[in-house]
């Protein structure tokens, strides 16, 4: 079975949980609920991991980041953030180049 592009970044589009910035370790961190942070994470920081994988502005075409996924793959819950083989062939593939896609952010 061949992987295309187009598997990969709707894979990324599956990603569930969410990752914030928690200032005292100076790292991300992952959460399954928007609440469940505490005090050392900046609210403005919390993103839906599917957006958090894409780099760049939206409008223009964003770059699906794989230091942002092996950080997701480190921490050993592929499971339940929805790390599915598309997205490993990728972030072991490196002689593939870099996926670029304009993306469409949906409300709600």
């Amino acid at each position: 079975m061949s992987i295309t592009s187009m598997d990969i970044c709707q894979a990324a589009e599956r990603l569930e949980g969410f990752v914030g910035y928690h200032r005292k370790i100076q790292t991300y961190i992952v959460r399954f609920s928007e609440d469940s942070f505490g005090m050392d994470v900046d609210e403005h920081s919390i993103t839906p991991v599917r957006e958090f994988v894409w780099t760049g502005a939206e409008g223009s075409p964003m770059t699906l980041d794989r230091e942002r996924l092996q950080m997701l793959v480190n921490q050993n819950i592929d499971s339940r953030l929805g790390i599915t083989e598309p997205l490993r062939v990728y972030l072991h593939r490196h002689d593939l180049p870099p996926i670029r896609a304009e993306r469409l952010l949906k409300a709600g």
